[in-house]
């Protein structure tokens, strides 16, 4: 679209435009909304092409109103003014849109996408059908629509759901606009509240920031404010403090300091001390949040997550001071059996590992790349399952759970399927009173996994069942709270197996040579120009020529030299999402060059992203109604404007989103390295510069590095991976897990 392809968002669209210099009065139009050239749900700027009285030609009408259609009547009071670019245009300060009441405008309307199920052709029909008596026709009698060719019972009811739909949504648009926040989350507001939205978010609208996914403390207080709830209320507070504590957790930590949690919290509602205090009391004494003291420190919890730590705590030292209830095995017997079926000699620290599992109730196993991990897992599983052990495989992600499954050859599943999560609570059908079907629990990248969802995996464990847990400890943490990997090995409470021995057919990876070579501080070598190898680093001063070579890289040079699809096999990594070499500025530049906007197919333009046809997407938040999951990639496969709906192919099953749900996924053309964890590429790619220097570490160039399966490439600052490499501070995490496994924690 040529419109103001600069100034996008509409934000900057003033500068653009010069006066003409006489007219200081005010000028006023009204016409039909002929075309929404843009509009920007966030902050309701738009620009319409309009059939204005006394212009014999389309005008062109900018300005801000919480929600437009084409068909619509809009009247605007503002003046003229010239753009340099796009020539004369009318700039509202006051704009408002009404329902069309003509035949054609009702047509634009019901055919501009708004109701889902009409498209251009079905508005052509009911309009020559019922004329202006449409809308009345599909509220009161929607029965009569079956007259209309084409529409059947199934259509009829969708077009009415739809339309009353669409009526509550827009009214929840001008509450939201006419508080000074955007209306991007309407459609999500109605879906979680319903008809009674209003009133809901009227009588507490702080439950946005709980409710409501993209919502945060910020917008709900703005609303708050403007409703009339004073700046220093104690619901304010209170709100303010769970906020705090809530955003802790998205940091990765299962509480914080007494002390700290009031300074941020002071920080963020700017109230009196004596108000954080009192509101801190409050919470704490309705048990909305709890106070413990671990290893001296007063730390404050959200109670689910003081409960997860506890029961994990709790199950760990029960299983491991358990005898396996696992068949008795002739070991030399099994191993020599085991090797001539697989065909692979186990090393030493393999066999000593595979004795441990075979008599330990719960077992960590933990190694690099390349260190045979999974030859000791599958080794495991071949003696046990001959000896008739029910045995079931399990990981955090749908990518990781693949993975397992194609290098034992049994199924596995993502820890919520195995689970059964139920989509309408978020909770599991699998627990304590319906335990797994199993003898053995193998769970594998364990990095992943936070403490909320161990504390659900061991509920379904079964009082007889052994644990096999595998994971690699010098990858990044998990996304979620806590560092249950780490904690366990730290304990000593449970028995551990550290592989470090690379073998001789890793070895001759140099992903994986250089990934230990970075592991233990080292920098990674590279071949000398020319020279063939899995593994570069393009040494580029400056960020535009690192983005800029990247870009090369990507769509060209990798694919020609090597074959690898751009698009499915090569994935960029980034250190971080902001700046230029961030995900959000590299995911708009590899979608223009590599999924370049097509004339003759449709676009969405929503939360801040464009989708287009073939794009990759990952989805960024669990939604267990469609069954994906938060760092699930896919692609899209179809756009349809009538229907209102994205299709999103997640490997071989296709998922719709409705247009206004589409902030549960954005472009995945760069991801962040976090995100891609328990993920393997064909092909990484990740940029690395000193504008990224505070999240330059270790185990972040480590984790990314493991990510690639047939190639690597670096391309940055050398002065920036020398930083990371040396850089081995791991993350300090509030948590008290540790301490509850090794029995430290006081109440």
């Amino acid at each position: 679209m040529a419109i103001l392809a600069s100034e996008a968002d509409g934000q900057h669209y003033g500068d653009a435009l010069q006066p003409q210099p006489p007219k200081q009065f005010a000028d006023s139009l009204s016409g039909l909304i002929e075309r929404v050239a843009f509009f920007n749900e966030e902050n309701g700027f738009a620009v319409l092409r309009v059939k204005a009285g006394g212009h014999r030609e389309q005008v062109t009408v900018v300005g801000s109103l919480p929600s437009v259609s084409a068909g619509e009547w809009v009247t605007a009071e503002g003046r003229w003014v010239r753009d340099r670019e796009f020539g004369l245009q009318f700039r509202a300060e006051m704009l408002a849109s009404t329902a069309p009441t003509t035949r054609e405008g009702i047509e634009k309307y019901l055919g501009s996408g708004m109701v889902k199920g009409i498209g251009p052709v079905y508005a052509r029909k009911l309009v020559a059908a019922f004329g202006e008596r449409i809308f009345d026709t599909i509220e009161q009698e929607s029965a009569r629509l079956e007259d209309v060719e084409g529409i059947g019972p199934k259509r009829r009811r969708r077009i009415k759901e739809a339309w009353a739909e669409q009526k509550v949504i827009r009214q929840i648009m001008v509450f939201l606009h006419s508080n000074g926040v955007s209306t991007s989350r309407a459609v999500r507001i109605y879906k979680t509240y319903g008809e009674d939205a209003i009133e809901k978010v009227r009588s507490d609208p702080y439950r946005l920031a709980r409710d409501i996914h993209g919502i945060g403390f910020k917008t709900a207080d703005q609303i708050a404010r403007k409703i009339g709830i004073p700046a220093d209320s104690l619901i304010r507070a209170c709100a303010g403090l769970s906020h705090v504590l809530t955003e802790a957790t998205g940091e990765g930590h299962c509480a914080l300091p007494m002390e700290l949690l009031r300074d941020e919290a002071g920080k963020l509602l700017l109230v009196d001390d004596r108000i954080v205090t009192e509101a801190l009391e409050r919470t704490l004494a309705s048990g909305e949040l709890v106070k413990e003291t671990i290893n001296g420190q007063e730390l404050v919890f959200i109670p689910h997550l003081k409960r997860a730590e506890e029961s994990i705590a709790a199950r760990v030292r029960s299983l491991s001071a358990s005898p396996p209830v696992l068949p008795v095995v002739d070991f030399e017997k099994a191993v020599a059996w085991c090797q001539d079926k697989t065909g692979k000699d186990l090393a030493p620290s393999q066999r000593e590992a595979l004795k441990l599992a075979l008599t330990s109730r719960v077992l960590v196993v933990t190694g690099g790349p390349g260190v045979g991990k999974t030859t000791l897992v599958n080794a495991i599983l071949l003696i046990l399952r001959a000896k008739k052990v029910r045995c079931l495989l399990c990981a955090p992600t749908g990518r990781a759970a693949k993975r397992l499954s194609e290098a034992t050859g049994m199924e596995a599943k993502t820890i919520h399927r195995l689970l059964e999560v139920q989509p309408a609570t978020g909770g599991f059908k699998r627990n304590q009173a319906n335990p797994l079907d199993c003898d053995l629990l193998v769970a594998d990248e364990m990095s992943m996994v936070d403490v909320p969802l161990m504390s659900r995996l061991l509920d379904a464990l079964p009082a007889r069942a052994s644990l096999l847990l595998v994971g690699d400890i010098d990858q990044l943490p998990s996304v979620g709270p806590g560092m249950v990997l780490r904690d366990l090995i730290e304990s000593k409470v449970v028995p551990v197996v550290r592989l470090t021995e690379v073998f001789r057919q890793a070895a001759g990876s140099r992903i994986i040579t250089n990934a230990h070579r970075i592991n233990e501080g080292q920098m990674p070598e590279v071949p000398p120009k020319g020279g063939e190898s899995d593994f570069f680093f393009i040494d580029r001063a400056e960020p535009d020529q690192i983005s800029a070579m990247l870009v090369e890289m990507v769509k060209s040079r990798i694919p020609a030299k090597f074959g690898f699809d751009p698009i499915r096999d090569i994935q960029v990594l980034c250190p971080m999402n902001r700046g230029s070499l961030g995900i959000r500025e590299l995911n708009v530049r590899l979608q223009n060059e590599l999924n370049p906007a097509r004339a003759d197919e449709p676009v969405v333009e929503k939360f801040g992203w464009q989708f287009r046809k073939r794009d990759k997407v990952i989805q960024t938040a669990n939604d267990y109604e469609r069954d994906v999951f938060n760092g699930d990639i896919g692609q899209v496969v179809g756009i349809d404007p009538v229907e209102q709906e994205v299709i999103v192919r997640f490997d071989q099953r296709e998922v719709a989103y409705d247009y206004g749900e589409l902030d549960e996924v954005s472009l995945a053309y760069a991801i962040t390295i976090h995100k891609s964890q328990g993920s393997e590429f064909p092909v990484v790619v990740t940029p690395l510069a000193m504008q990224q220097y505070m999240l330059l570490q270790r185990n972040l160039v480590y984790t990314g590095i493991t990510r690639g399966k047939k190639l690597v490439v670096l391309i940055g600052q050398s002065k920036a991976l020398g930083m990371a490499v040396r850089n081995n501070q791991t993350e300090s995490r509030f948590s008290g897990l540790l301490a509850r496994l090794v029995g430290d924690a006081q109440l």
